[in-house]
């Protein structure tokens, strides 16, 4: 996005990695505009205050967060990790800046997911029957991303805000890594479709669709209306705990 003389703002949770970050960024792409701003996305609160400090005009939302802790852990809210971060921090972002999309018509939310989805329990979402794996956390999570999109979609449509979700690829990161499969892409490769669906007309003109390399693939998740209102309803009463 930066090399396309947008202006971005990275939310992070570390400030330090953040202004290093920033600092490469501009230092590759040679675009002053990019700025950071603080706030843990696994927390209703922060993306609130976030939010509410927000100035100006926000065409482009680009939700991308994930962990992947190999042992169940809980949020200081007390709720599991890689669902409030994964899932709900999506869903609390979209939440919290629709407004600011709906005055910056036309907007789009793109949702980073994965062909790696599925497994979704929607009576146990946070593990605390089933015995909890990453991987299968995980899958739940991209699932329940390329659902909630869906949904989304369908209630921003007549705002002029588009919502797509994508596989970005198997990128080589910490998070592949600890999931115990690696990965043989590079960041800049796994920005592909992503930035390709905040940019490009396309991108604009469809909206509710998963892409895979830059096409549109069918998604028998979101095609699962019922599960998809379920799902939602589900994450409107943690916006409400």
């Amino acid at each position: 996005m930066a090399s396309k003389n947008y202006q971005v703002v990275i939310v992070a949770r570390d400030e330090t990695k953040a202004q290093d970050l920033i600092a490469e960024i501009i230092r590759v792409t040679d675009n002053p505009r990019v700025f950071y701003a603080l706030a843990d996305l696994s927390r209703r609160a922060e993306i609130q205050a976030l939010a509410q400090r927000w100035q100006g005009p926000l065409h482009v939302l680009i939700n991308n967060a994930a962990v992947t802790p190999r042992s169940r852990q809980e949020t200081p809210d007390g709720i599991e990790m890689q669902f409030a971060t994964n899932v709900l921090g999506y869903f609390w972002m979209a939440e919290a800046f629709a407004p600011i999309l709906k005055q910056s018509a036309p907007a789009r939310i793109v949702d980073v997911a994965s062909y790696w989805a599925g497994g979704l329990d929607l009576t146990d979402l946070e593990f605390k029957r089933r015995a909890y794996s990453n991987g299968a956390a995980y899958r739940q999570s991209k699932q329940a991303n390329r659902m909630l999109a869906a949904a989304w979609a369908e209630r921003l449509n007549n705002d002029n805000i588009s919502a797509n979700v994508c596989h970005p690829g198997d990128v080589n990161s910490q998070l592949s890594q600890n999931l115990g499969f690696g990965g043989s892409q590079t960041a800049d490769q796994g920005a592909i479709t992503p930035v390709w669906l905040a940019t490009t007309a396309l991108g604009g003109q469809v909206t509710g669709k998963y892409f895979e390399d830059q096409h549109q693939v069918p998604c028998r998740f979101a095609a699962d209306r019922a599960a998809v209102a379920t799902l939602f309803r589900i994450c409107q009463q943690y916006s409400h705990v």
